[in-house]
This record gives structure tokens, sequence and C-alpha cells, in this order.
């Protein structure tokens, strides 16, 4: 499937706040919001960020979710279309669907520094969803599901480093996974609740936005 293959710290900047879309350089000054929090562009620094309309400011807050999952407009329209199927609320059952994306929950196990390079470590075969090879980051995890890196990928150096330098022991992992550090593998709990997902985002806006 196609994808965003451009600068990511673009898209930070045109949206004027920090997607994390590159794990712990975001925290760090070299940010490019830190060091210009202007629009992309030539005219960038000389741009002032005018009142948006009703229907920019959802497309904002749209464009903001698709970009820190990093899906396209044609998918992302297509989990809208599931969300708005489901009993519940729409938008939070929206952002429920993108979490449980396979690549999200590889990034927020620890196992990789951001979703762009976790879905990179899945579509390389690297892990097991319920002791099967997935590679597809879009595959949607359930209640149980189990995954894991994979048996013959545990020997290769990223993973041997992981282990050895303690990061996935120190890795804050969301209460609706669970982290076996010595297995290199985790487990879903349970299904995510909105008020545990660290997403500054007005999911009710993005409804609003396809119910136009």
């Amino acid at each position: 499937m196609a994808r965003y293959r451009g600068p990511v710290c673009k898209l930070c900047r045109r949206e004027g706040v920090k997607l994390m879309l590159k794990g712990e350089r975001c925290l760090s000054p070299k940010c490019a919001i830190e060091r210009r929090n202007t629009p992309p562009g030539q005219h960038g620094s000389s741009f002032r960020r005018r009142q948006l309309s009703d229907y920019g400011v959802r497309q904002r807050e749209k464009q903001k979710v698709r970009r820190i999952y990093g899906v396209l407009e044609k998918q992302f329209r297509r989990y809208y279309g599931i969300a708005a199927r489901t009993r519940g609320q729409t938008g939070g059952t929206l952002l429920q669907l993108m979490e449980r994306r396979l690549d999200n929950v590889v990034y927020r196990l620890g196992f990789a520094d951001s979703r762009k390079q976790a879905r990179q470590l899945v579509r390389h075969g690297h892990f097991n969803v319920n002791g099967r090879k997935t590679n597809v980051p879009s595959f949607v995890v359930s209640a149980g599901d189990e995954v894991a890196v994979r048996e013959n990928r545990r020997s290769r150096t990223y993973f041997k480093d992981l282990d050895a330098s303690g990061i996935l022991r120190k890795k804050a992992v969301p209460e609706w996974l669970s982290l076996d550090p010595a297995a290199l593998g985790g487990r879903v709990m349970r299904l995510p609740e909105r008020a545990e997902l660290d997403l500054s985002i007005n999911e009710q806006l993005i409804v609003e936005f396809y119910s136009r």
C-alpha cells in the first residue's frame, strides 16, 4: 500500500504540534517544533497562522490522527466506516481501532522507537501473532492475542541489543497491554479505553468532519 515517504518533521510543523513521529528525537532540542515552529515551505517563516473555519478545524484534527498512525485517507475513511457501524461512540471506537493496529501495538510494547519503525519491523516479518507469522501492519489485534518476536529473529543484533540495554524493562507499557521482556513478547489483556490513550485529540471533530 502507498504511504508518505517525505520528511516527517514537515508534518509536525504543518500541524503546529508534536506528533511524536521520530520517537526520542521529538523530546530533544533537535525536534523541528522546538527549532522552527512554523509551517513548512519557503514562506513558512513569514506565514501567520490564520483563524481556521469550522471545516478547517475539523479537517486538521482528522489529519493529525492520520499522521500520528501513518495511514492514508482511503484507509482512514475505511476505519471510520467500521467505527460508525459499531455500537458505541464512533470517535472513541475509531481511536480504539487505530490503537489495535499491529504496528501500533509493537510500538506501545517498546519494540520500536516510533510507529514508522514498528511498521518496518512488522513488514520484515519479525513478529508472530498467536504463534503465526504476521507481516501486515494494519492487522487488528483482539483481547487475548499474543504478540512476540519470532524465535528465529531473536538472535538479530537489533533485538539482542534491545534486550541487553534494558530498554524494554524501562518502557512504560499501557495497562491494556502486558510485556514479557525476557520472552520478547507481550499480550493484549483487553481493549484500550479512551482515557488511556495519550492523545490530545478531539475525536468528535473527526466524526463531524465525516458526517457533514
